[in-house]
C-alpha cells in the first residue's frame, strides 16, 4: 500500500516528506494508521548523530493509532483496536521479560538497526531502497508495519494525541522517578531539565508522594508548566539548585537527583552529584552522545557519601504494566496529559516542530494525522 513518511537521508539533514511503498504484515506483526507522534528528542539525536541508526529511516518512536490489519498470529491485538506504540518491543519470554525488566527485552537488540524482528526484511521503502523504522515502530508516517511485541492495546475512550506521550516521554520520566530513583514519600527530589522528560518526572516524583519537587532549566515556561505539574521550587541551573535545596532541607540535601535534559553532558553529572545527600542517588535518564566517554565525578564523594549512580532506560518500568496503568491515572485525573501538548503539527510542519524543540518553545509538540 501507500503511505507518507519523514524520512532522514542522512545526518544533520532535515526531515524529508516520501510517498512509501508498505508491504502487507507478517504473521507476528500489524499494520497501524497512525494517530499521533510526539517530537521527542532522541529522534533529533538521530539527526545530530548522536544515536547511530542505520539509515535512510523513518523516524518516530513515541505515538498511538488504530490497528487495521493483523498477521495470522497475532494474539494481542485485532483490526480496530486502538494502540499505543512501545519503542521497548517485549518478548515476554526472555530472562530479562520473565524477571520483570521488560525494558531490557532482548529484543532491543533489533532497535537501531532498521531491520524488522520477524525476519529482517524492511517493510517500508522509497525509491527502491529500504526504510529502517526508529526503534522499529516508525511513527513519524500515516500507516506503519511493526511486530506485534511493539504495540500495547489501550481502551478507546483515551485521545490517541494524549495517549501518544506515554509511548516513551512522561512514561520514562515517571518511571525515572518513581523505579529508578525509588522515590518516597517525603522524599526531596531535583528533575534537571524540565522538558517532556522531565515533566513525567515531575509527575512520578509527585505522585509517589515527595515533599518538595525542584525542576531546573532554563526555559522559564517550562518552569511554570513544572509548577503546574507538581514541582514545589524552580531554578535557572545546578549552581542555583544547589543553593534552593541546602536551604529547604537544612543541609542534608536531596534524595535524588534526575537528569532528564535534552542532551547529557559528561560534566553535568559532578555538580548533579552534588545535590544529593549522603546514602541519595542520581538518575541519568538524558542521553549523550554515542562517543562521549568521559564524565565529571568525586569518586571520593560517591564512596564516603555512599551515593548511588544508576542509569534508566524507559524509566526501568514494563511497557505492558506501566503503560496502561499510566493512562488510567490519567482518566482518574491524576497524571496530567493535556498540559503537556505545547502545539501540535501536521506531517508536512515536522522541520517546523523540532526547531520549536531546538529553540524551547515546546515542552512536546506532537505530529497529528487525523
Amino acid at each position: 500500500m501507500q503511505a507518507r513518511a519523514a524520512v532522514l537521508w542522512g545526518v544533520n539533514e532535515e526531515w524529508q516528506i516520501e510517498d512509501v511503498e508498505l508491504d502487507d504484515p507478517e504473521p507476528e506483526e500489524v499494520l497501524v494508521r497512525m494517530s499521533a507522534a510526539g517530537l521527542c528528542h532522541s529522534d533529533e539525536h538521530v539527526v545530530t548523530g548522536d544515536i547511530p541508526m542505520a539509515l535512510p529511516a523513518v523516524g518516530g518512536h513515541e505515538g498511538a493509532g488504530v490497528v487495521e490489519k493483523v498477521g495470522s498470529h497475532v494474539t494481542s491485538v485485532e483490526a480496530g483496536d486502538h494502540v499505543v506504540m512501545s519503542f521497548i518491543p517485549s518478548c515476554g519470554r526472555c530472562r530479562w521479560c520473565a524477571s520483570g525488566h521488560q525494558n531490557l527485552c532482548d529484543l532491543g537488540r533489533y532497535l537501531m538497526t532498521g531491520l524488522p524482528i520477524a525476519n529482517g526484511v524492511q517493510r517500508m521503502r522509497v525509491k527502491g531502497q529500504g526504510l529502517a523504522p526508529m526503534c522499529l515502530v516508525g511513527c513519524f508516517a500515516s500507516h506503519q508495519v511493526m511486530h506485534e511485541a511493539s504495540v500495547i492495546k489501550i481502551d478507546h475512550d483515551i485521545p490517541l494525541d494524549k495517549a501518544a506521550l506515554v509511548s516513551c516521554g512522561v512514561t520514562t520520566g515517571w518511571g525515572s522517578a518513581v523505579h529508578t530513583a525509588r522515590v518516597r514519600p517525603g522524599d526531596v527530589v531535583v528533575v534537571v531539565g524540565a522538558g517532556g522528560i522531565g515533566s513525567g518526572a515531575v509527575q512520578g516524583a509527585r505522585m509517589a508522594g515527595a515533599r518538595w519537587i525542584v525542576a531546573v532549566d532554563p526555559v522559564e515556561m517550562k518552569l511554570e508548566i513544572a509548577k503546574s505539574l507538581g514541582a514545589t521550587h524552580t531554578a535557572k541551573d545546578v549552581f542555583a539548585a544547589y543553593a534552593v535545596v541546602n536551604d529547604i532541607t537544612n543541609g542534608q540535601l536531596a534524595d535524588a537527583a534526575i537528569i532528564t535534559t535534552g542532551v547529557a553532558d559528561g560534566e553535568l553529572l559532578g555538580p548533579v552529584m552534588s545535590l544529593v545527600r549522603k546514602g541519595g542517588n542520581a538518575v541519568v535518564t538524558a542521553i549523550a552522545p554515542f562517543s562521549q566517554s568521559q564524565v565529571t565525578l568525586s569518586l571520593f564523594e560517591l564512596t564516603l557519601w555512599q551515593k548511588e549512580l544508576r542509569g534508566s532506560l524507559f524509566g526501568g518500568g514494563n511497557p505492558r504494566v506501566d503503560i496502561p496503568d499510566l493512562l488510567t491515572f490519567y482518566k482518574e485525573g491524576s497524571l496530567q496529559l493535556d498540559e503537556l501538548i505545547t502545539k501540535t503539527y501536521p506531517l508536512d510542519g515536522i522541520n517546523a516542530g523540532y526547531k520549536d524543540l531546538r529553540d524551547g518553545h515546546n515542552l512536546r509538540g506532537v505530529l497529528v494525522f487525523d
